[in-house]
Protein backbone atom coordinates (compact mmCIF):
# COMPACT_ATOMS: atom_id res chain seq x y z
CA UNK A 1 0.00 0.00 0.00
CA UNK A 2 1.34 3.42 -0.98
CA UNK A 3 2.06 5.86 1.83
CA UNK A 4 3.69 9.22 2.46
CA UNK A 5 5.97 10.37 5.25
CA UNK A 6 5.21 13.91 6.42
CA UNK A 7 6.96 16.12 8.96
CA UNK A 8 7.05 19.72 10.17
CA UNK A 9 9.59 22.51 9.76
CA UNK A 10 11.10 21.81 13.18
CA UNK A 11 12.78 18.74 11.64
CA UNK A 12 15.33 21.23 10.27
CA UNK A 13 16.06 19.17 7.15
CA UNK A 14 17.62 20.76 4.07
CA UNK A 15 15.00 21.80 1.52
CA UNK A 16 16.78 20.05 -1.40
CA UNK A 17 16.67 16.74 0.49
CA UNK A 18 12.97 17.14 1.28
CA UNK A 19 12.18 17.92 -2.34
CA UNK A 20 14.29 15.06 -3.66
CA UNK A 21 12.47 12.55 -1.46
CA UNK A 22 9.00 14.07 -1.77
CA UNK A 23 8.46 14.75 1.93
CA UNK A 24 5.65 17.25 2.62
CA UNK A 25 6.36 19.69 5.45
CA UNK A 26 3.85 21.47 7.68
CA UNK A 27 5.08 24.90 8.79
CA UNK A 28 5.43 26.26 12.26
CA UNK A 29 4.85 30.02 12.50
CA UNK A 30 7.21 32.50 14.11
CA UNK A 31 6.54 36.18 14.75
CA UNK A 32 9.39 38.61 14.19
CA UNK A 33 8.87 42.34 14.76
CA UNK A 34 5.11 41.80 14.72
CA UNK A 35 5.10 39.94 11.39
CA UNK A 36 4.03 36.30 11.09
CA UNK A 37 6.47 34.22 9.05
CA UNK A 38 7.24 30.62 8.11
CA UNK A 39 10.50 29.03 7.04
CA UNK A 40 9.64 26.57 4.27
CA UNK A 41 12.97 26.98 2.47
CA UNK A 42 16.10 26.47 4.55
CA UNK A 43 18.26 27.57 1.64
CA UNK A 44 16.61 30.99 1.52
CA UNK A 45 16.54 31.58 5.29
CA UNK A 46 19.12 34.17 6.35
CA UNK A 47 20.21 32.64 9.64
CA UNK A 48 22.94 35.19 10.27
CA UNK A 49 20.53 38.13 10.03
CA UNK A 50 17.95 36.36 12.22
CA UNK A 51 20.37 35.49 15.03
CA UNK A 52 22.21 38.79 14.75
CA UNK A 53 18.85 40.46 15.35
CA UNK A 54 18.42 38.39 18.51
CA UNK A 55 21.90 39.37 19.66
CA UNK A 56 20.78 42.99 19.40
CA UNK A 57 17.50 42.62 21.27
CA UNK A 58 14.99 41.05 18.86
CA UNK A 59 12.64 38.68 20.69
CA UNK A 60 10.82 36.50 18.14
CA UNK A 61 7.99 34.29 19.34
CA UNK A 62 6.32 31.18 17.96
CA UNK A 63 2.90 29.58 17.71
CA UNK A 64 2.01 25.93 17.46
CA UNK A 65 0.46 24.21 14.45
CA UNK A 66 -3.33 23.97 14.76
CA UNK A 67 -5.39 20.87 13.80
CA UNK A 68 -6.73 22.47 10.63
CA UNK A 69 -3.23 22.94 9.24
CA UNK A 70 -2.60 19.21 9.67
CA UNK A 71 -5.88 18.35 8.01
CA UNK A 72 -5.12 20.68 5.10
CA UNK A 73 -1.85 18.83 4.41
CA UNK A 74 -2.76 15.24 5.26
CA UNK A 75 -6.32 15.24 3.90
CA UNK A 76 -5.42 15.49 0.19
CA UNK A 77 -2.82 12.70 0.56
CA UNK A 78 -5.42 10.39 2.09
CA UNK A 79 -8.00 11.40 -0.50
CA UNK A 80 -5.52 10.42 -3.22
CA UNK A 81 -5.44 6.88 -1.82
CA UNK A 82 -2.23 6.94 0.19
CA UNK A 83 -1.67 6.19 3.87
CA UNK A 84 0.18 8.71 6.05
CA UNK A 85 2.88 8.73 8.70
CA UNK A 86 3.40 12.11 10.38
CA UNK A 87 6.66 12.52 12.32
CA UNK A 88 6.40 15.37 14.81
CA UNK A 89 8.30 17.76 17.00
CA UNK A 90 8.44 16.83 20.69
CA UNK A 91 5.25 17.01 22.71
CA UNK A 92 7.49 17.99 25.62
CA UNK A 93 8.15 21.44 24.18
CA UNK A 94 5.09 22.12 22.00
CA UNK A 95 1.38 21.35 21.95
CA UNK A 96 1.53 20.74 18.21
CA UNK A 97 1.77 16.96 18.49
CA UNK A 98 -1.53 16.97 20.38
CA UNK A 99 -3.01 19.01 17.54
CA UNK A 100 -1.76 16.42 15.05
CA UNK A 101 -3.48 13.66 17.03
CA UNK A 102 -6.73 15.62 17.06
CA UNK A 103 -6.48 16.03 13.30
CA UNK A 104 -5.63 12.34 12.85
CA UNK A 105 -8.76 11.30 14.76
CA UNK A 106 -10.90 13.50 12.53
CA UNK A 107 -9.23 12.16 9.40
CA UNK A 108 -9.65 8.53 10.50
CA UNK A 109 -13.39 9.14 10.63
CA UNK A 110 -13.34 10.62 7.12
CA UNK A 111 -11.00 7.97 5.69
CA UNK A 112 -11.65 4.74 7.67
CA UNK A 113 -9.90 2.66 5.02
CA UNK A 114 -6.61 4.53 5.37
CA UNK A 115 -3.79 4.03 7.90
CA UNK A 116 -2.72 7.18 9.74
CA UNK A 117 0.23 7.12 12.13
CA UNK A 118 1.54 10.00 14.23
CA UNK A 119 4.96 9.76 15.90
CA UNK A 120 6.07 11.96 18.77
CA UNK A 121 9.86 12.04 18.36
CA UNK A 122 10.29 13.80 21.71
CA UNK A 123 12.89 15.76 19.80
CA UNK A 124 13.38 18.89 17.74
CA UNK A 125 15.72 20.00 14.99
CA UNK A 126 17.72 16.97 13.81
CA UNK A 127 16.50 14.99 16.83
CA UNK A 128 13.32 14.92 14.76
CA UNK A 129 14.93 15.17 11.34
CA UNK A 130 17.22 12.14 11.58
CA UNK A 131 14.27 9.81 12.32
CA UNK A 132 12.52 11.33 9.29
CA UNK A 133 15.56 10.52 7.15
CA UNK A 134 15.61 6.94 8.47
CA UNK A 135 11.90 6.53 7.80
CA UNK A 136 12.35 7.70 4.21
CA UNK A 137 15.33 5.39 3.74
CA UNK A 138 13.28 2.41 4.94
CA UNK A 139 10.28 3.38 2.80
CA UNK A 140 12.43 3.68 -0.32
CA UNK A 141 13.95 0.28 0.45
CA UNK A 142 10.48 -1.26 0.35
CA UNK A 143 9.46 -1.39 4.04
CA UNK A 144 5.76 -1.24 4.85
CA UNK A 145 4.25 1.63 6.82
CA UNK A 146 3.80 -0.71 9.81
CA UNK A 147 7.46 -1.74 9.69
CA UNK A 148 8.60 1.88 9.49
CA UNK A 149 6.31 2.93 12.32
CA UNK A 150 7.66 0.24 14.62
CA UNK A 151 11.30 0.99 13.78
CA UNK A 152 11.05 4.78 14.09
CA UNK A 153 9.10 4.62 17.35
CA UNK A 154 11.94 2.57 18.84
CA UNK A 155 14.61 4.77 17.26
CA UNK A 156 13.22 7.92 18.87
CA UNK A 157 13.71 6.40 22.32
CA UNK A 158 17.40 5.87 21.49
CA UNK A 159 18.05 9.36 20.09
CA UNK A 160 20.52 11.30 22.23
CA UNK A 161 19.98 15.07 22.05
CA UNK A 162 22.48 17.22 23.91
CA UNK A 163 23.31 20.87 23.35
CA UNK A 164 24.98 23.97 24.69
CA UNK A 165 23.50 27.44 24.71
CA UNK A 166 25.26 30.76 25.00
CA UNK A 167 22.53 32.40 27.11
CA UNK A 168 19.83 30.61 29.08
CA UNK A 169 17.57 33.68 29.04
CA UNK A 170 16.00 32.75 25.69
CA UNK A 171 14.84 29.43 27.11
CA UNK A 172 13.57 31.26 30.17
CA UNK A 173 11.72 33.86 28.09
CA UNK A 174 9.96 31.27 25.96
CA UNK A 175 9.08 29.01 28.89
CA UNK A 176 11.35 26.10 27.95
CA UNK A 177 13.41 26.20 31.16
CA UNK A 178 12.73 27.32 34.75
CA UNK A 179 13.28 31.00 35.63
CA UNK A 180 15.60 30.14 38.49
CA UNK A 181 17.91 28.07 36.30
CA UNK A 182 17.98 30.82 33.67
CA UNK A 183 18.86 33.54 36.17
CA UNK A 184 21.65 31.49 37.77
CA UNK A 185 23.10 30.67 34.38
CA UNK A 186 23.19 34.29 33.31
CA UNK A 187 24.75 35.55 36.53
CA UNK A 188 27.51 32.92 36.56
CA UNK A 189 28.23 33.27 32.82
CA UNK A 190 28.18 29.51 32.51
CA UNK A 191 27.83 27.53 29.27
CA UNK A 192 25.39 24.87 30.43
CA UNK A 193 24.82 21.58 28.66
CA UNK A 194 21.19 20.65 28.26
CA UNK A 195 19.42 17.61 26.92
CA UNK A 196 16.08 16.25 25.84
CA UNK A 197 14.81 13.93 28.58
CA UNK A 198 12.51 10.90 28.31
CA UNK A 199 9.48 13.19 27.84
CA UNK A 200 11.22 15.39 25.30
CA UNK A 201 11.54 18.27 27.77
CA UNK A 202 14.64 20.45 27.99
CA UNK A 203 16.60 19.96 31.21
CA UNK A 204 20.02 20.90 32.57
CA UNK A 205 22.63 18.17 32.60
CA UNK A 206 26.07 19.78 33.17
CA UNK A 207 27.59 23.12 34.13
CA UNK A 208 30.57 24.18 31.98
CA UNK A 209 32.58 27.41 32.22
CA UNK A 210 33.75 28.01 28.64
CA UNK A 211 32.49 27.33 25.11
CA UNK A 212 35.47 25.20 24.16
CA UNK A 213 35.04 23.02 27.23
CA UNK A 214 31.32 22.73 26.53
CA UNK A 215 31.97 21.61 22.95
CA UNK A 216 34.52 19.11 24.22
CA UNK A 217 31.98 17.81 26.72
CA UNK A 218 29.49 17.22 23.90
CA UNK A 219 32.11 15.23 22.01
CA UNK A 220 32.95 13.24 25.15
CA UNK A 221 29.30 12.25 25.59
CA UNK A 222 29.22 11.12 21.96
CA UNK A 223 32.37 9.06 22.50
CA UNK A 224 30.86 7.32 25.53
CA UNK A 225 27.33 6.80 24.28
CA UNK A 226 27.27 6.45 20.49
CA UNK A 227 26.35 2.99 19.17
CA UNK A 228 27.37 1.67 15.73
CA UNK A 229 28.64 5.07 14.63
CA UNK A 230 29.76 3.85 11.20
CA UNK A 231 26.14 2.96 10.35
CA UNK A 232 24.42 6.21 11.28
CA UNK A 233 23.96 9.84 10.35
CA UNK A 234 25.00 12.13 13.19
CA UNK A 235 23.46 15.61 13.29
CA UNK A 236 24.82 18.96 14.41
CA UNK A 237 22.65 22.09 14.45
CA UNK A 238 24.04 25.54 15.13
CA UNK A 239 22.59 29.01 15.59
CA UNK A 240 24.96 31.14 13.48
CA UNK A 241 28.20 29.59 14.76
CA UNK A 242 29.34 27.31 11.96
CA UNK A 243 32.98 27.22 13.07
CA UNK A 244 31.98 25.77 16.43
CA UNK A 245 29.84 23.16 14.68
CA UNK A 246 32.76 22.20 12.44
CA UNK A 247 35.08 22.02 15.45
CA UNK A 248 32.64 19.66 17.16
CA UNK A 249 32.41 17.55 13.99
CA UNK A 250 36.19 17.18 13.89
CA UNK A 251 36.20 15.91 17.47
CA UNK A 252 33.42 13.41 16.71
CA UNK A 253 35.41 11.96 13.83
CA UNK A 254 38.32 11.38 16.18
CA UNK A 255 36.08 9.66 18.74
CA UNK A 256 34.15 7.39 16.35
CA UNK A 257 33.80 8.15 12.63
CA UNK A 258 30.09 8.08 11.69
CA UNK A 259 28.70 7.24 8.27
CA UNK A 260 27.86 10.93 7.80
CA UNK A 261 27.77 14.14 9.80
CA UNK A 262 24.94 16.46 8.77
CA UNK A 263 25.50 20.07 9.83
CA UNK A 264 22.57 22.48 9.55
CA UNK A 265 21.79 25.98 10.70
CA UNK A 266 18.94 26.08 13.22
CA UNK A 267 15.62 26.95 11.59
CA UNK A 268 13.98 29.99 13.25
CA UNK A 269 11.18 28.37 15.26
CA UNK A 270 13.38 26.11 17.37
CA UNK A 271 16.24 28.60 17.07
CA UNK A 272 14.36 31.45 18.74
CA UNK A 273 14.02 29.32 21.89
CA UNK A 274 17.64 28.19 22.16
CA UNK A 275 19.10 31.48 20.93
CA UNK A 276 22.22 32.59 19.03
CA UNK A 277 25.44 30.58 19.30
CA UNK A 278 23.73 27.35 20.34
CA UNK A 279 25.34 24.09 19.19
CA UNK A 280 23.34 20.86 19.38
CA UNK A 281 24.34 17.25 18.82
CA UNK A 282 22.06 14.37 17.80
CA UNK A 283 22.94 10.69 17.49
CA UNK A 284 21.67 7.19 18.19
CA UNK A 285 22.61 5.44 21.40
CA UNK A 286 21.02 2.75 23.54
CA UNK A 287 17.58 2.75 25.09
CA UNK A 288 17.71 4.75 28.30
CA UNK A 289 20.22 7.32 27.03
CA UNK A 290 17.81 10.15 27.75
CA UNK A 291 18.14 9.40 31.46
CA UNK A 292 21.95 9.75 31.48
CA UNK A 293 24.00 12.80 32.44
Amino acid sequence: MAYRIVTDTSANLPTPWLEEHGVPVIPFIYIENGVEKTCMDTEAFDGHAFYEGMRHGSKPTTSQINPQMYEDTLGPILEAGEDVMFISMSSGISGSFHSSEMAAEELRERFPERTIYTIDTRGASLGEGIPVMKAVEMKEAGASIDEVYEAITKMCVRMCQVFMVDDLMNLRRTGRLSNAAAIVGTVLRIKPLLKGNELGQIVNTDIIRTRKKALTALADKYGRWVVNAKDQIVGIAHADCLKDAEFLASMLREKAEPKEILIVGYEPVTGCHVGPDTVALFFESEEGVRSRN
